[in-house]
């Protein structure tokens, strides 16, 4: 019965996704080259993706996403799995998939053609309750270590635009907590809803008000795959006009991740 509902559930979403265009022989030749959809798939990042713990499958937004494209190209969906976003990014040339979700940002552009935006999130920091630090904006200052998952979306961004505080890349959320419990860190930038899961397993800590940065998710495909990435763009504009992305967090009751309207 639960899985006549999933697909049921999976019926609706597709069915409510506007009149698809229909991909020509060298877009579906780009994006299935083996006769597959080869999806890059994200487990760290469990906004997108979560496995279900009952019979460990991948299912979310991202899995809803992949199954549709993968309908409309006609061919399987097969699911890659990487444990963080940057493993993701750095196989975008080695031919191990064809499409996946990443934060949008500039540093990977060389390498990946991204659809606009699906989706937005909140990026904000955690610190210590006796931290001096009461605003997102006190946060790059001279003698600030701020914790950060190397390549993620967060950390590029700022990479990119700090000014006066040291980023301390770690491997993963989990790490960036650990550094700021053993004060290697004095805050930890994340996903503001990711921040949130954690906050109650840690007794002195607190989040800034504000954020320093809107994440915006997209579709990628890898760079040099001109008719690919131009049906992906028409896809992703075809589910965002239709309200797809939406329907499908609300069935899996993201919070903290908003559709791109």
């Amino acid at each position: 019965m639960t899985r006549t509902i999933a697909a049921f559930a999976l019926v609706v979403l597709a069915g409510c996704a506007g009149a698809p265009r229909a991909p020509d022989a060298a877009a579906r030749a780009e994006l299935a080259p083996t006769g597959k959809l080869r999806a890059g798939m994200n487990t760290g990042n469990t906004l997108f993706t979560q496995r279900d713990p009952a019979t460990g499958e991948l299912r979310g937004v991202s899995v809803d996403l992949m199954r549709e494209l993968a309908s409309r190209l006609g061919v399987p969906l097969e699911l890659v799995i990487h444990a963080t976003p940057g493993q993701v990014a750095d196989d975008a040339q080695k031919n191990t998939w064809d499409v996946t979700i990443l934060a949008i940002e500039p540093a990977r552009a060389r390498t990946i053609a991204f659809s606009p935006a699906i989706t937005e999130i909140d990026a904000t920091y955690m610190v210590r309750r006796d931290s001096p630090l009461r605003a997102v904006e006190q946060v790059d200052a001279p003698g600030v270590r701020i914790a950060a998952a190397a390549k993620a979306g967060y950390e590029l961004y700022l990479t990119r635009t700090l000014k006066s505080a040291t980023l301390v890349r770690t491997q993963g959320l989990q790490a960036s907590l650990d550094a700021l419990g053993r004060r290697e860190a004095d805050a930890v930038a994340a996903l503001k809803p990711n921040l949130l899961t954690a906050l109650p397993k840690l007794q002195d800590a607190r989040l800034l008000d504000g954020r320093f940065m809107a994440v915006n998710h997209g579709l990628g495909t890898p760079a040099g795959k001109r008719a690919a990435a131009a049906y992906v763009k028409a896809f992703v504009e075809d589910l965002n006009a239709s309200g797809f992305v939406a329907r499908s967090i609300e069935r899996h009751r993201v919070q903290g991740l908003s559709a791109v309207r």
